[in-house]
């Protein structure tokens, strides 16, 4: 196995890669940056760690409802303020991830 240094809303990470995998892994660092960079830049979530679970939970979304991934256009990215037409479970989700991460996310 190989290991791949990347950055990541400019923070440096040694990764495992499988042989020939180093095109498939930078594709989806670039995704991963580009989906933390818009939450970021949105200016309404400030921790690195809600950041992160903001984005896997855009893209895990994405991939569940069959769309290619686009950096905060989802119902997670808006986080701070759902828009009305997001399903009430998703809703009810980003209230349950605000309520876990508050405390956690103010010590980064």
């Amino acid at each position: 196995m190989k290991q791949m240094e990347v950055t990541i809303m400019g923070q440096s990470y040694l990764l495992g890669c499988p042989d020939g995998g180093e095109a498939a892994l930078s594709k989806a660092v670039a995704q991963v940056d580009k989906e933390m960079s818009a939450i970021r830049d949105a200016g309404k979530v400030k921790a690195r760690e809600r950041i992160a679970v903001l984005a896997a939970l855009n893209l895990a979304y994405q991939l569940a409802e069959g769309q290619a991934p686009t950096a905060a256009k989802t119902a997670v990215a808006a986080a701070a303020q759902p828009a009305a037409d997001v399903p009430a479970d998703i809703d009810g989700l980003i209230r349950r991830l605000d309520e876990a991460l508050g405390q956690d996310g103010q010590l980064l």
